[in-house]
């Protein structure tokens, strides 16, 4: 029962003892059994019981659906996985590696650059007649969230040697020019030449059109790339939209591990003038309407003047 205060201050417990009745003292603990009150608990109710931790085994299906989201979502978003399937492009890439491949960067509005090693999809059937793999359920599902490399995506890898309004062209067995500004290529497979001497496309001046990269493999002779595929609709162009990012990192085997950087050799000193040339034809008609316009707004801006002299001659004679 409830305490009652007495009259001079002391409390009198619910079963009849007082202060003293037997050796206690009035403000000492009580014995109240279901009904005993404690710390912070005043209202004399009792402690709620702490809840029993989850099961890891109730748990573990969550976890694995959030893990599965978010490689989803990276996959997506972020990064992929690629494995290579050819020996196109030796000795910076051997058969059977694993490179993850920047696809953050395209999202805001990133374009291919010239040295970049980049995964597009196939622009016009340039994969005919390779074979195709046939991975398992487990593969599948594994390439599906982004855990693995996908087997049947049609997809390949080149370097990109010219981006739109570039002028690229290979004579002989080189050196590779772009823009006329010849390529030092120590990434060439040893034994390979810059250019390949035959008919069949070894030998080309091209000129890339906006929204399109011209991309040729690192094993030069061993690589059907932009130079054999002329014949196709983008006349062996690859457009910009097809590009699924930038390969960045060699992540398998673990002893080929290493970063994919641009070569120097597309930072030497202009070999970006077809920008200039590019900016100089896109600045040209501007500059055609400025000239037709001009005379409009100097005739316009005259008139102007005579009017508001007349108007300033009507007022002066008005207030005489």
């Amino acid at each position: 029962m409830e305490n009652v205060p007495s009259a001079d201050g002391d409390s009198t417990s619910g079963n009849g003892i007082g202060p003293g009745g037997d050796g206690t003292p009035a403000d000492g603990p009580h014995s109240g059994g279901d009904g005993a009150g404690t710390d912070g608990d005043p209202g004399g109710s009792a402690a709620p019981a702490p809840k029993k931790p989850r099961s890891f085994w109730k748990e573990l299906p969550i976890l694995v659906v959030i893990a599965l989201v978010l490689a989803l979502l990276i996959k997506t978003f972020l990064v992929q996985a690629f494995s290579i399937p050819s020996d196109s492009m030796q000795n910076t890439l051997q058969q059977g590696d694993r490179v993850l491949v920047d696809k953050l960067t395209p999202w805001f509005g990133s374009e291919p650059e010239r040295g970049e090693v980049v995964v597009f999809h196939d622009p016009d059937d340039w994969l005919a007649g390779e074979p195709t793999a046939q991975p398992n359920a487990i593969q599948t599902f594994l390439s599906w969230i982004g855990l693995m490399p996908s087997a049947q995506e049609r997809d390949l890898i080149k370097r990109v040697i010219g981006v739109g309004g570039d002028t690229v062209s290979c004579k002989n067995s080189g050196p590779l020019m772009v823009n006329g500004h010849a390529l030092n290529e120590p990434y060439v497979y040893p034994g390979n030449t810059p250019c390949s001497v035959d008919d069949q496309g070894g030998q080309f001046t091209v000129h890339v059109p906006k929204g399109y990269i011209w991309v040729m493999g690192d094993h030069r002779q061993n690589s059907r790339d932009s130079r054999y595929n002329q014949s196709d609709k983008h006349h062996g162009m690859v457009p910009v939209k097809d590009v699924v990012g930038r390969a960045i990192v060699k992540a398998w085997p673990i002893n080929r591990w290493g970063t994919l950087p641009i070569p120097d050799t597309f930072d030497q000193s202009g070999i970006n003038t077809q920008s200039s040339a590019a900016a100089s034809l896109s600045v040209a008609p501007q500059g055609v309407t400025v000239a037709a316009v001009l005379p409009v707004v100097v005739w316009r801006r005259r008139r102007g003047e005579r009017i508001e002299r007349k108007f300033d001659k009507r007022v002066a004679a008005d207030k005489r």
